[in-house]
């Protein structure tokens, strides 16, 4: 999703993290709401909250007092804490959340998904957090499938096709589904010390990670779970019918503007129309994710 320019290159997005650069004046005056999302305990406070200011930047404010500014024209990051968090915490907001915004504020259509390829065709697996699209992308990594990206999928609209476009070398993933597929939680690193989150490194030997951007063929979405001993269950969403899991399953929808949901409406409406859409409800086991993997595998290589 994000690599150093190579001499030469022209600077498409530029990150300074540490303070807030030309904007640290700025950001000690108020600026007008333009989004929140709200804690799971309506008494807590926002977990994010974003304003705009005078010249159309926007403040990103995190509740552990991680802190961002994206300048107007999404082409600039700055971001600080204004707490205990470190440089890896940052980090870990700067290459999710943050990067993921700036990719919606430049009109990318995300997917809140992973993906895959085989035979040279991409397949995503969306879903809400914690229904298993990372444990999956690991697992089909662990079955020698070449892995584009994990938890933000951004799309290449080609007009009549899309491409998935490459994100980092790696899956994330918690100690629990870490267990279920190492045999061990403590079996991966963790993205920083004080997360209980881990990630699998796409760059080691026996794993493979692609760097080019992929056609996409088939998206399969993680739905309610099944008993812990039934079979994995895969049907097909028609057209409209697909529609609802696409609009749930957009990265960051909930800080887009008005024109913004429009086109990503356009975008969904093409891609329910041109690819397969797959329902997929597993088993309620994370021991059970390789048979949920080479069940939506079989079912992939009966699109192509």
């Amino acid at each position: 999703m994000v690599s150093a320019a190579r001499m030469g290159q022209p600077i498409d997005l530029r990150i300074t993290l540490g303070g807030l650069g030309r904007f640290e004046d700025v950001a000690r005056t108020p600026c007008v709401p333009y989004r929140q999302r709200p804690a799971a305990d309506p008494a807590a406070p926002p977990i994010v909250r974003v304003g705009r200011g005078a010249d159309g930047h926007l403040r990103v404010m995190y509740c552990d007092g991680a802190e961002f500014v994206i300048d107007a024209t999404a082409s600039e990051i700055f971001g600080m804490s204004r707490s205990a968090l470190t440089l890896d915490d940052l980090l870990v907001y700067l290459q999710g959340p943050i990067l993921g915004f700036v990719l919606r504020l430049r009109g990318v259509t995300c997917l809140h998904a992973s993906a895959a390829s085989f035979d040279g065709r991409a397949f995503g697996i969306m879903g809400a957090g914690g229904v298993g699209k990372s444990t999956s992308a690991a697992m089909l990594a662990r079955m020698g499938l070449p892995v584009l990206t994990d938890d933000v999928l951004a799309l290449a609209d080609r007009g009549t096709a899309f491409e998935v476009q490459p994100g980092l070398p790696r899956v994330l993933l918690w100690s629990e589904s870490v267990r279920a597929l190492f045999g061990d939680p403590e079996a991966l690193p963790r993205i920083v010390g004080t997360w209980d989150k881990r990630y699998l490194d796409l760059t080691l030997p026996g794993y493979r990670f692609a760097q080019q951007a992929t056609p996409l063929a088939a998206l399969y979405v993680l739905g309610k779970r099944l008993a812990p001993d039934a079979p994995t269950q895969i049907t097909e969403l028609r057209g409209a019918q697909a529609m609802p899991y696409l609009l749930a399953n957009t990265y960051a929808n909930d800080f887009l503007d008005a024109g913004q949901r429009a086109r990503e409406l356009e975008v969904l409406c093409r891609l329910a129309s041109r690819l397969p859409v797959r329902l997929v409800r597993a088993p309620e086991d994370r021991d059970k994710a390789a048979g949920v993997c080479e069940a939506i595998l079989a079912d992939f290589r009966g699109t192509l």
